[in-house]
């Protein structure tokens, strides 16, 4: 029985093939355990400080798999302001953008929660929502801040529209408009004097929290703007549902279109709990945060850093990123001083695979169906299976003739294929290569490439598939075996709130990639590209159809 015939929608493998063809689904699947994925870094919170920070990681050749509860604090708003390159754009199309950049170095993006974060050895163990759970040398928390309002009917409905916070965020939006100050703290008074700029129509009312005497409302005053200290009672509507007024305590109305409020912002740090992290009072009187290394982020729980927000209660959009992107690095020279110290260079995503290796039997040794009919027919010659894992496809090519190389970036799971080929009395033989490195197949070219549900880390130069390519022999054969991501999104779009995929498909090479490549060369010949229906006997939950690519290199 293969794991991914219980869980598909988790089924990328780095560099290490799937072997879906022979199992029986006559009989129902025993429960398996929890996913455990290990990543160098694991980064909770995937908004500006979080991504920027897993690029500057994934760039160091880091493993990095961030966690994103999909619930940015600035969700609410049409558009971000003051971010050079990204004016004016709308904060879901930001995190499309920045979510395809950490990706296109294999970085991962799961959507979901992470529940709990504890020491686990030497480094972190992460629990996320629906039961995958994350082991990490190093934990960047990047959970940002929530918004609390004053309890005022009305308000919460326009916020992040006509409700704003900050002057510079969406103050410009509204100038020369009928802008109202909502004071309740006496930190509100710090944005007025930019308000008197962007209109002639502006009020402050004061709210609470503030003696009437207080010097700086004198100030105001003297300058000729309309100071009102009655507590508010209720925001006005207007028949299309727009803000219009502030209804005061005494019945008063004061006409505004936009009101700009003091929100107490509450730090995220509930994940952090069993850590003993806790969140202190920000000196500003606003804010709760999470004490930081001003410089490298490091909190005072070594291994775990905090940046953006969580740290910097008061950054926008723009400094938030670029905070992240210190945190960011300052995690990889902590990691690359660790490595040296002790004379260590691993590989990006090894241990990941390792540890799925290092306990029981993760597939059931038959060889995936779709390889077993697309091979039929073919002259054995010599053969590479790319992502070979524990060798289903590997040894049933050698048991009809083919003299086959077993590639995986685990030593574990090739140890496996060694045991097995020896029982079995086949010769195989196994090659330890990251696909993604340079030259990994030492320049030895084969009659046939095979890589089944291999998922391969991208890389913005898409040298994996290059790879891929330039181990072909002239005359030979590639066999690119893929699950369709329409059923993976199909899956998805269905799967709950509270449940966390355990991988990311966006983040590796999809056929489309390689049929780009083969596509743009004439030494190529495409033989076969379908999406077919699973082989008969490949129990699947979710993935029901495979996308099978064969070319032939004809050059």
């Amino acid at each position: 029985m293969t794991y991914s015939e219980q869980h598909p929608e988790d089924q990328p493998s780095a560099d290490r093939a799937h072997d879906h063809g022979g199992a029986s689904s006559a009989e129902p699947h025993p429960a398996l355990p929890a996913i455990t994925r290990h990543a160098d870094v694991a980064i909770i919170g995937g908004s500006a400080a979080g991504l920027a920070a897993a690029l500057q990681l994934s760039r160091q050749r880091r493993s990095v798999i961030v966690v994103d509860s999909g619930e940015p604090r600035n969700a609410p708003a049409a558009a971000m302001h003051s971010y050079l390159g990204h004016e004016g754009r709308a904060p879901a199309d930001f995190l499309r953008i920045a979510r395809a950049e950490v990706r296109s170095y294999g970085a991962e993006v799961l959507t979901g929660r992470a529940v709990d974060v504890a020491r686990q050895g030497e480094g972190f163990r992460v629990e996320l929502t629906g039961g995958p759970v994350l082991r990490a040398r190093r934990v960047v928390a990047a959970t940002g801040l929530t918004d609390e309002l004053p309890k005022i009917p009305g308000l919460a409905e326009h916020w992040g529209t006509s409700v704003i916070h900050c002057p510079f965020c969406h103050g410009y939006e509204s100038r020369d408009r009928r802008i109202v100050a909502l004071v309740s703290t006496p930190a509100g008074l710090h944005a007025l004097p930019l308000l008197r700029q962007l209109t002639e129509q502006f009020t402050v009312v004061i709210h609470e929290g503030l003696p009437t005497e207080d010097p700086q409302l004198a100030t105001l005053r003297s300058a000729g703007v309309p100071v009102i200290s009655t507590p508010v009672q209720r925001i006005l509507e207007d028949d299309s549902g727009r803000l219009r007024a502030l209804q005061l305590a005494d019945g008063t109305e004061v006409p505004a279109d936009t009101v700009l409020v003091s929100t107490r912002l509450n730090a995220r740090v509930a994940p952090f709990a069993g850590l003993g992290l806790t969140a202190s009072e920000h000196p500003s009187g606003v804010a709760s945060y999470v004490e930081a290394d001003p410089l490298t982020g490091a909190t005072a729980v070594p291994g775990l850093y905090a940046a953006g927000t969580l740290a910097e209660p008061t950054l926008q959009v723009l400094p938030t990123a670029a905070a992240g992107a210190r945190v960011g690095a300052m995690v990889s020279f902590d990691l690359a001083q660790e490595d040296l110290a002790a004379a260590a260079r691993p590989v990006a995503h090894a241990a990941d695979w390792d540890g799925r290796y290092s306990g029981e039997l993760q597939w059931s040794g038959n060889p995936n169906g779709s390889l077993v009919a697309e091979v039929e027919g073919l002259v054995p010659g010599t053969a590479l299976d790319i992502g070979a894992g524990e060798g289903g496809d590997a040894l049933w090519l050698a048991e009809r003739g083919w003299r086959v190389t077993a590639s995986d970036i685990s030593a574990l799971a090739l140890d496996r294929v060694r045991t097995e080929a020896q029982r079995r009395s086949v010769p195989v033989e196994t090659l330890q290569a990251d696909a993604n490195a340079t030259n990994p197949f030492a320049g030895t070219r084969y009659d046939m490439v095979t890589a089944a549900y291999a998922s391969i880390p991208r890389t913005p130069d898409a040298r994996g598939v290059t790879n891929f390519l330039d181990a072909v022999a002239p005359g030979g054969r590639l066999l690119i075996i893929n699950h369709d991501v329409s059923d993976i999104r199909e899956a998805l779009s269905h799967a709950g709130s509270e449940s966390t995929r355990a991988f990311d498909h966006e983040a590796f090479v999809r056929t489309d990639d390689f049929l780009e490549a083969l596509s743009a060369s004439p030494e190529w010949e495409i033989e076969v590209d379908e999406r077919r229906e699973r082989p008969a006997g490949a129990a699947s939950a979710h993935h029901v159809h495979d996308v099978v690519l064969r070319a032939r290199r004809v050059g």
